[in-house]
């Protein structure tokens, strides 16, 4: 089917044409022989790199052009930036894209002149309970990554989403996957066709690496030239001589940063001089931002032409490394299984080293077959590669034998519904009682009817444990249950608007109602006790340091609850103990060290500190609590990872948690001090050029207010 043909406005299919865009892949045609330009629902479960993105934007500019506006939703932040940079392009014909992954408090009216709105999950859920107002205009909901509703974190949250958008008959939803095992099941749930399909614009060889030859999935071989003791290294340079990009799969982040110094170190001096003096200012301009030890040593690995990628890395990091890969003077990724999670970074060759997890209960436990299929499918890169190849390294023919069965053979797991989990319940029924999307037990019932869950099993399995939460609601004054009707409290309509689990309030409120004073550490250990915050996994080397930290710190520091066990205890210290050390300006490289974690944790862990202070100061602030004014500035301090004093002159751009105390100490103390000094003598604190920044941004802002 070619693109003029398709019953869509002419601009559409100009901008397309212009693209170079004329006939459509097997599954998009198939897709829209379903009915989606006229307003039908749709699954599509397709491979990577088929088209799936095509088919949404379809559906989305069409339905924008009669007047219509569309919502994108997305798992990760990252996926979220880069879906909203591909929109952009949309601008050529007037159309208009947003991104809102922001403040979970915030409506973000703003958004409201855009026609594509780019969101997380758990963003859209809570534009949804703010009442934001352009919510009300959607027309188009596409549901990126659908399978991730199995997901015990986020599968509810998208689950909840859905099941609300359902009875909103305007709205057309769009579900997408590469790996989806129950595909009829969940279209079935959506009331959606499905179009389920195994062809790729490039063929995928599958296969395993044992004895330096690469066993296909159809029975043919590959023999691979042996330039270094390391496998993975000697698949990585047979690519890299035929021209391709790779990808490696590692199963920790020290095997990744490990792999990705081996293979830089053999294949660095196969590079070009062109291509080393690029991959030189990539790293150079890495290291402008950081220069923790993993940051040398990352930027070490870019010179050889290759790079680590996982959580623990900034996220300006982690944009370095994409963009260069994209442009193609990096060769080589090797990553933990993040970078499969829907980023747009294919390879000729995607090699999967490790193929097991270590889960808690279990030990070492082979992956789930979706976690293999969405590593593999990175394999082919269109129009630049012939073909694509995932290859599994094993030990053994009988090892072989086993991934060749359950992996290239294998078929995706059934997605299940994750929203029976109390602390689902607990956030998602609040959220539907204080909206009034329910009012009653009957439409709470009718609403649960309309779920996953209930379409794949009995309703019986979730009624206790929706019982327990309405039980806890109520005691906890967030909800009024009178015979089967339900009414909002203040303290309930504040919570969901805050996005907080309601235990984590109910923990907040009960510690601060009954100490009217706590020092910041003790406010922190409290942040890290709710249930929003995941603690730091408690290492052997840690039990010493951390015992002595509470001794140390007897008198600031909360006593373990009573239904508290003593190792959670001593992991919420833990992490109240790093909160600690980065609101006290210790450098990062310390704290990195000591922690065993990445610039991207400390980032991950400090915002997420910094939204329940956030949240516990308007909580505060509402019930008349004396803390709110000391929750504001401790949000102040975990946000910018410095002392209160300080915060005047971090806030201003190009001052960070390091400049800042330079300038605190040389004896500025505001803005207005910095404004009114001369460029020769804050070159004296920060260096010239970002003096000039400064002092030009600090005077413009005096001129926009002056008129």
């Amino acid at each position: 089917m070619y693109l003029r043909d398709l019953p869509i406005p002419e601009k559409i299919k100009n901008f397309y044409i212009e693209q170079g865009l004329a006939e459509l892949y097997p599954p998009q045609e198939e897709a829209i022989g379903t009915g989606i330009l006229d307003g039908v629902n749709l699954l599509a479960a397709i491979p990577t790199a088929s088209g799936k993105t095509l088919i949404a934007e379809l559906v989305m500019l069409t339905s924008i052009l009669k007047g219509g506006k569309a919502l994108y939703i997305v798992p990760p932040r990252a996926l979220a930036s880069e879906k909203y940079e591909h929109f952009k392009k949309f601008s050529e014909i007037g159309i208009r894209a947003g991104i809102s992954t922001g403040e979970f408090d915030s409506r973000d009216e703003w958004l409201a002149n855009n026609d594509i709105i780019v969101a997380t999950s758990e963003k859209v859920d809570s534009l949804i309970r703010n009442g934001t107002s352009w919510m009300s205009k959607i027309t188009v909901v596409v549901a990126d990554e659908v399978h991730l509703i199995d997901s015990a974190n986020r599968g509810p949250t998208l689950e909840v989403i859905l099941s609300k958008l359902q009875s909103n008959k305007q709205i057309q939803i769009i579900a997408l996957s590469a790996t989806i095992g129950n595909a009829e099941e969940i279209a079935d749930w959506l009331k959606a066709r499905v179009v389920t399909s195994t062809w790729r614009p490039v063929k995928l060889n599958e296969g395993t690496f044992f004895k330096d030859s690469i066993k296909y999935k159809d029975g043919t071989n590959k023999n691979i030239k042996q330039v270094d003791k390391d496998d993975t290294v000697n698949l990585v340079t047979d690519t890299l001589n035929g021209g391709g990009q790779c990808l490696v799969f590692e199963s920790s982040r020290r095997n990744a940063e490990a792999s990705a110094k081996r293979i830089a170190k053999v294949i660095k001096h196969n590079l070009d001089e062109k291509l080393l003096l690029e991959l030189k200012q990539t790293a150079t301009s890495l290291l402008a931002a950081s220069e923790t030890d993993a940051a040398i040593a990352l930027a070490a690995c870019i010179e050889g032409g290759v790079a680590f990628h996982h959580a623990g890395l900034a996220t300006s990091q982690r944009s370095v490394i994409e963009n260069a890969y994209r442009k193609g003077i990096l060769k080589v990724i090797t990553s933990t299984p993040t970078l499969a999670a829907g980023l747009n970074l294919p390879a000729r060759l995607v090699v999967i080293r490790g193929y097991r997890r270590y889960n808690p209960n279990y030990g070492s436990v082979p992956i789930p077959v979706i976690e293999y299929k969405q590593m593999a499918g990175r394999a082919g890169r269109p129009t630049l590669d012939p073909y694509g190849e995932a290859v599994t390294i094993v030990k053994s023919y009988k090892e072989a034998e086993w991934v060749e069965d359950n992996y290239l053979h294998g078929e995706p797991e059934t997605i299940w519904s994750k929203l029976a989990s109390e602390p689902s319940l607990r956030t998602h029924i609040l959220s539907l009682i204080v909206t009034g999307f329910v009012q009653t037990t009957e439409e709470l019932n009718n609403f649960i009817a309309r779920t996953l869950y209930a379409h794949q099993q009995q309703t019986s399995g979730i009624n206790e444990a929706i019982q327990k939460v309405l039980v806890f609601l109520e005691d906890s004054g967030m909800i009024i249950k009178d015979d089967n009707n339900f009414y909002q409290t203040e303290l309930g309509i504040l919570i969901s608007k805050l996005y907080l689990d309601p235990l984590s309030a109910e923990i907040i409120i009960s510690e601060l109602s009954e100490n009217s004073e706590t020092c910041d550490l003790a406010l922190l250990q409290l942040i890290c006790r709710t249930p929003d915050m995941r603690p730091l996994y408690l290492r052997k080397v840690d039990y010493t340091w951390v015992d002595q930290f509470i001794q140390h710190h007897c008198n600031e520091l909360l006593p373990s609850t009573g239904d508290c066990d003593y190792e959670w205890y001593l992991a919420e210290v833990k992490t109240a103990a790093l909160l600690y050390e980065w609101i006290n300006e210790t450098p990062e490289n310390d704290i990195c060290t000591k922690y065993n974690i990445g610039e991207g944790d400390i980032r991950n862990l400090s915002e997420t500190a910094q939204w329940i202070a956030h949240a516990a100061g308007e909580i505060t602030r509402t019930l008349g609590y004396p803390h709110a004014g000391q929750m504001q500035q401790l949000t102040g301090c975990i946000t910018y990872g410095a002392h209160r004093e300080l915060l005047p002159l971090i806030q201003i751009r190009d001052i960070g948690r390091v400049r800042a105390r330079k300038l605190y100490n040389a004896g500025y103390k505001s803005a207005i001090q910095i404004a009114n000094t001369t460029h020769a003598e804050l070159t004296k604190v920060i260096g010239p050029g970002i003096a000039e920044k400064v002092l030009n941004h600090l005077n413009h802002l005096q001129n926009s207010t002056n008129t």
